[in-house]
């Protein structure tokens, strides 16, 4: 931020914050945040105290802190720091209908982690897109991180990350602006988050034939294969990440060289949905004779929708039956491999 020492214009201050000016001035007129001083005649110019107060209240709305609730805690704070008597109380302003009352951190009941209240969610899901629309980095890392902690990957994903990356995407294609770098942002720092946790479940993992997820060979989006990556590292499954836009050759060599128990193929859309692939992948057979055996093919994501369900063949409805199909084949798999009496794992 400049060091001007007249300060910083609204304009200026806006494209700091990665706000628009409108909603700088809103700030002003709804709550009162203003400039601490201004000159009789001049334009507002907001000092660097003044910019950090705005800086503030971005963290604590990314945070899922309501507007209004915010604005109030950043003016005690500066009242507070300058070493004056509090001025008085000021009510927020009536919640607009986007808007809710934060969740106070004490009051979430014991056993949130697994059924978290819809309100509470819901903050954490805008405090997520309020901070992409800022490129608010170590905000967003922070969000992400308590959202797993708090809630577990599965809810964590489903009801927090995946609504925020489609809210920030249907944003900016509904009002025609042009902030992909907003969407592409949010991406990548998700996409950090899930493959921390897969990296740290490599050390724990069993030595069991992997599960390779790939997409197909006409699909780039992968964050869903990451998220289904890092909840299968959750559960010390060994896993193989292909990636996006995997060639039909090069998956079938993979599965060919590592003999994986599962094979998981996303597919965001139909047209991207190879169905003769993925039963030539179920026909893969492996192994010694007498004991050949071929992998299960997880059919992942919407692009897989509507059309018939072959033998070999599994399609979850979401990451956490994903994750609890797997486990029950690995389940079965080691029973088998310890029990040589029982019936040998097959699709």
């Amino acid at each position: 931020m400049a060091g001007n020492r007249y300060g910083m214009t609204t304009g200026a201050v806006a494209r700091h914050l990665g706000v628009s000016p409108t909603t700088v001035r809103s700030w002003e007129q709804r709550y009162g945040l203003r400039p601490a001083a201004r000159e009789e005649g001049r334009h507002r110019r907001w000092t660097v105290e003044d910019v950090s107060m705005l800086e503030e209240l971005c963290r604590l709305t990314a945070s899922g802190v309501s507007p209004a609730e915010a604005a109030r805690m950043v003016l005690t704070s500066r009242d507070t720091a300058t070493g004056g008597a509090p001025r008085p109380a000021r009510l927020p302003d009536p919640p607009a209908g986007n808007e809710r009352a934060a969740v106070p951190e004490g009051a979430r009941r014991p056993g949130s982690r697994h059924d978290p209240s819809p309100d509470t969610v819901r903050a954490e899901c805008r405090g997520l897109a309020r901070a992409a629309v800022r490129l608010d980095g170590p905000a967003m890392d922070d969000l992400l991180e308590r959202a797993v902690q708090e809630h577990g990957l599965v809810v964590a994903w489903e009801e927090v990350v995946a609504p925020a990356l489609h809210a920030v995407g249907k944003k900016w294609e509904s009002t025609q602006e042009r902030y992909v770098e907003v969407e592409h942002l949010l991406s990548w720092h998700v996409s950090t988050a899930l493959r921390r946790r897969i990296v740290a479940g490599f050390a724990a993992a069993s030595a069991a034939p992997p599960v390779i997820l790939a997409c197909t060979p006409t699909e780039n989006h992968t964050l869903p294969l990451e998220a289904l990556a890092a909840g299968l590292a959750e559960r010390t499954l060994p896993v193989l990440v292909l990636g996006g836009a995997v060639p039909a050759e090069a998956l079938d060599a993979a599965v060919r060289r590592c003999g994986p128990a599962v094979v998981a193929l996303w597919s965001q859309t139909r047209a991207t949905a190879d169905r003769p692939l993925a039963a030539h992948v179920a026909g893969t057979a492996f192994g010694p004779r007498g004991a050949r055996t071929a992998p299960v093919v997880l059919l992942a994501g919407p692009g897989w929708a509507g059309g018939p369900r072959e033998a070999g063949m599994l399609r979850p409805g979401g990451l956490g039956e994903a994750l609890d199909a797997v486990s029950w084949r690995y389940e079965r798999l080691c029973l088998a491999v310890s029990d040589p009496t029982r019936e040998p794992f097959r699709k």
